[in-house]
C-alpha cells in the first residue's frame, strides 16, 4: 500500500468525505472554467469568419490569416476578437475586418499581400499579432 493511501486511511470518515467533496468540487470548477471561455461569437457585432489560411508547417512559425465581417465599426470589439484568435508563439496571426454587405475576399494567402488589392478600400481594420505576442491594430490600414 502506498504511503499516501495509508495516510488517507487514518482520517476520520466525515473528513474523508469532506476531502473527497473538495476534490470533486475543484475538478468541476476546472471543467466549467475550461468550457466557458469567451469566443469571438460572444462579442457584439456579429463577427463572421469568411476566409482563413493556416500554413502546413507544424515545426516552425505558424502563419494564420483571416478575413472577418462585422456589422459595424466596433473598434474595441475588433481588438478583442483579435485577442481571442488562435496564436502560436513565434508565429503570426493577421485578421482583416470588413463591413457586412460589402465585398469581401473569399480566399486569403500568406505573404505581404494577403488578398486581392481590389478589396483594400473595403478593409476597416487590421489586427496583427507577431512574434512574442507583439500586437498592432490599425484602422483603415490599406487606404
Amino acid at each position: 500500500m502506498s504511503p499516501l493511501l495509508g495516510c488517507y486511511a487514518l482520517l476520520p470518515m466525515n473528513l474523508k468525505y469532506l476531502a473527497l467533496g473538495a476534490v470533486v468540487a475543484l475538478l468541476g470548477w476546472f471543467v466549467y472554467d475550461s468550457l466557458s471561455q469567451p469566443t469571438g461569437q460572444d462579442l457584439p457585432g456579429n463577427f463572421q469568419e469568411v476566409a482563413a489560411y493556416r500554413n502546413e508547417n507544424n515545426t516552425g512559425p505558424i502563419t494564420r490569416v483571416f478575413a472577418v465581417t462585422v456589422a459595424d465599426t466596433l473598434w474595441r470589439e475588433m481588438r478583442q476578437y483579435g485577442d481571442l484568435a488562435p496564436y502560436t508563439k513565434y508565429g503570426t496571426t493577421k485578421i482583416y475586418f470588413f463591413r457586412q454587405g460589402q465585398p469581401v475576399p473569399k480566399a486569403v494567402q500568406p505573404g505581404e499581400v494577403n488578398f486581392s488589392p481590389e478589396f483594400n478600400k473595403y478593409c476597416l481594420a487590421k489586427y496583427e499579432k507577431e512574434v512574442m505576442s507583439n500586437v498592432s491594430f490599425k484602422r483603415y490600414p490599406l487606404r
